[in-house]
């Protein structure tokens, strides 16, 4: 499934020659089976990814997260009895963080080389997910059980710590935490949900939506303080920056009517997709140029249109979703689903 031994190339220095107009290399690791659209989540700074958790890639076995190293592809089971598994990020050095699905209950974990643990859940629950770890191996995600779905922060050491809810919600759940223990996601109802922030030194507090926009969620946060989401109105959503002034709007691709950011580094890069009439494009946002939308950023002889970049690193390498290309007016939304790394040339 994987171009393994061009990736391993990639994360060596060994860049391929491209075409002189493309800003990115791209290593295509082929298409995805069936079902596993959204099966790519996390990348680290060694190029790492992990992913899984979607459709029936393994059969009968149940779908199961993995990981893809320079020298292999992974599968990490999860915890013991389950059914399915799913990867939703990686550390730095190299930590894995997702949820498994035991046939009791989904249990967050959290894997390294020694083996998988069970982070547990909040007393009373019996539910977990784990969706963020950091450099000193806390992770982030949410408990559930009788009384709703409620974000929590895990020490290294295991430990469980509820996080709260925003008033007047009934839910929430965290979704990324920096170095310094900074903590975003998302707070509300079924109907309006809204970012927050949680840091140690107080409690959690919302993040001001955009003018005229009613909901908003924060999934990203890098080791500045910045924080990168969308907000979102009916069926229209913006990419969104929360820094210190505020929250500001990334705007649309040309023709775009809605806008999602989804992974941010440490440079100030933002990556997500932008949507229109036309379809889903991947998207780079610099204070400097904008957004650019990161089709027009790889080689011209691409056959694929890159619709979603889902994580960007502090080298600067993308993990994307493209899917097949037939031409202009012709993009075919059941085309095969690729997966992308695009890697900035020197």
């Amino acid at each position: 499934m994987l171009a393994v031994v061009v990736f391993a190339g990639i994360l060596a220095g060994r860049v391929p020659s491209v075409d002189a107009a493309g800003a990115y290399t791209v290593v295509d690791f082929g298409a995805l089976p069936e079902g596993t659209s959204h099966v790519i989540r996390g990348l680290n700074i060694a190029g790492h990814v992990v992913g899984g958790g979607g459709g029936s890639a393994l059969g009968a076995r149940g779908a199961r997260a993995f990981l893809v190293t320079a020298n292999a592809l992974e599968i990490i089971e999860g915890l013991p009895g389950t059914d399915w598994s799913a990867a939703f990020a990686i550390s730095d050095a190299g930590a894995v963080v997702g949820s498994s699905n035991t046939r009791t209950a989904i249990r967050a974990f959290r894997w390294t080389r020694a083996g998988t643990e069970d982070l547990g859940a909040l007393s009373g629950d019996v539910s977990s997910q784990a969706f963020g770890i950091n450099a000193r191996h806390e992770v982030v995600g949410s408990s559930s059980g009788p009384h709703g779905r409620q974000a929590v922060k895990w020490t290294a050491g295991g430990r469980i710590e509820a996080l709260g809810v925003l008033f007047p919600g009934d839910s929430s759940q965290a979704l990324a935490i920096n170095d310094g223990g900074a903590v975003v996601g998302a707070s509300g109802t079924p109907l309006v949900t809204r970012a927050f922030l949680w840091t140690s030194a107080g409690a959690m507090r919302e993040l001001p939506t955009l003018p005229g926009y009613r909901s908003s969620e924060a999934v990203t946060v890098n080791n500045r303080g910045e924080i990168a989401g969308w907000s979102a109105r009916d069926a229209e959503s913006r990419a969104v920056l929360w820094t210190l002034t505020g929250p500001q709007s990334l705007g649309t691709l040309p023709g775009g009517n809605s806008s999602r950011a989804l992974s941010l580094n440490d440079r100030g890069e933002v990556v997500g997709t932008s949507a229109s009439a036309a379809g889903s494009r991947a998207f780079i946002w610099t204070a400097g140029r904008g957004m650019q939308d990161l089709n027009d950023l790889i080689p011209r002889q691409s056959v694929f249109v890159v619709t979603r970049a889902v994580a960007i690193n502090n080298r600067g390498l993308i993990l994307a979703i493209a899917q097949d290309d037939d031409g202009p007016g012709h993009h075919d939304h059941e085309a095969p689903v690729r997966v992308v790394l695009l890697v900035p040339l020197p």
